[in-house]
């Protein structure tokens, strides 16, 4: 998909026709299992190929005109060697085979010709050619294995720059003309390709890069996540106010017993998704899932002074939301809500698999506030209720025993005043 789209980035304003087969010959040897960097580098492969498979056609043409059959045999040799290794590629996807045949022809042939047409002048410096295998091998192979293929594009230039006083004295009889027109397409023809190469290769990155970014961002917060790129130390931050929101899903283990694992996960898939869109709408962060359990919290890693009443919003969205997709899903399903407010801690954990996690008193809190709630409705703590004054209305629960917390006074809340 990711190389579908460059290609198309890359082929605007071309006709559609033109597109689906740039397209289609960009994918000629991809594997669905190919990872990004392979499936770039296959596809960019197959385009400088095809590119200088075309643009050969011009030098076998012109070379026949001119009565110099051996020297329009080379360029022919590349595209009979091409075509064969591209029909080979499209049938068995080997990568490395057309890599290492490609880059060969591409280093070796333009000397090869450059030669045969009595040095550079005469050829109109056609060996510029071989650059494109100095710079493919670059996206091809690792920076340190590309090295070796840049120390043969110079020692085949010396070379020919030890060779060109001799050849030119047999240089073929070339007429100004087409010797000026070979020499703008050989500087143009190889920039274009170089160009290509850059420009596709850059468009796929870019690609990978926000594709990474976007799985980032589903596991940290956008600030979070921009340090963590800037310093991979620890990340740790005190949070003087915020509200901790806890919701589970009420009767949903005799669900999972008696259901399909496909629906199962779809359903929860749902719910949370349809949660997740609500704590992006109210701007809160969502901390994590454990099993049918939902955690967020306002007012990190952004302070805002208004946490506790975009906590009480969303909480009440999350259960109008359930109960709309449980009358929808015809579900026997429902979710207790537990919201405590005050100062937390928050920072990401780990080194590999890591999380962005928070802790501090109103963590343990909210999460009791739900375990001890009742299925369908919010039950908020006293620091909760009077943050939230008389925006909110509420039910008074009275002194409940809390686990861990003892007697505490709780409040069901309502809805908005």
């Amino acid at each position: 998909m990711a190389v579908c789209q460059t290609v198309h980035a890359m082929a605007r304003p071309a006709s559609p026709v033109l597109v689906r087969h740039i397209s289609r010959l960009a994918l000629l040897g991809v594997r669905p299992d190919d990872d990004d960097e392979v499936r770039a580098q296959k596809a960019t492969l197959t385009i400088a190929a095809s590119t200088v498979m075309v643009l050969a056609v011009g030098w076998v043409a012109t070379y026949l005109a001119l009565g110099l059959p051996v020297s329009a045999a080379i360029p022919f040799a590349y595209q009979v060697v091409s075509f064969a290794s591209l029909v080979l590629f499209s049938r068995t996807k080997g990568y490395r085979f057309l890599r290492l045949s490609q880059l060969g022809l591409m280093l070796a042939l333009p000397f090869l010709l450059q030669w045969s047409l009595g040095g550079y002048e005469a050829s109109s410096a056609v060996s510029l050619w071989a650059l494109i295998a100095a710079f493919g091998a670059l996206f091809f192979y690792r920076a340190d294995a590309a090295v070796p293929w840049f120390i043969g594009f110079l020692a085949l230039t010396g070379l020919s720059a030890w060779l060109d006083p001799g050849l030119a004295s047999h240089a073929a009889a070339i007429p100004d003309p087409i010797r000026v027109a070979f020499f703008a397409l050989n500087i143009g023809g190889v920039s274009l390709t170089a160009y290509l190469l850059m420009q596709y290769f850059v468009r796929a990155r870019e690609a990978a890069l926000r594709r990474s970014d976007v799985l980032l961002l589903n596991v940290l917060p956008k600030k979070i996540a921009d340090r963590l790129k800037r310093d991979a130390g620890v990340i740790a931050e005190s949070h003087e106010a915020a509200t901790v929101v806890f919701a589970d899903v009420a009767n949903f283990t005799p669900f999972v017993e008696r259901t399909p694992a496909a629906r199962v996960v779809a359903v929860l898939d749902e719910i949370f998704t349809a949660f997740d869109d609500l704590a992006e709408r109210h701007g809160l962060e969502k901390i994590k899932t454990i099993g049918d359990a939902y955690m967020v919290v306002a007012g990190l890693p952004e302070a805002r002074a208004d946490h506790a009443a975009a906590a009480a919003d969303m909480a009440l969205e999350m259960l109008s939301e359930l109960h709309a997709l449980r009358d929808r899903l015809d579900l026997e399903i429902d979710i207790r809500i537990g919201i405590d407010s005050g100062p937390v801690v928050a920072g990401v954990i780990g080194r590999r698999k890591f999380i962005y996690d928070v802790w501090g008193d109103a963590v343990n809190t909210a999460s009791r506030m739900e375990s001890h709630g009742v299925p369908g409705r919010i039950q908020v703590t006293a620091a909760v209720r009077e943050r939230l004054g008389d925006a909110f209305r509420f039910e008074d629960r009275g002194v409940t025993d809390v686990k861990g917390k003892g007697r505490l006074r709780t409040f069901w809340l309502l809805g908005r005043a």
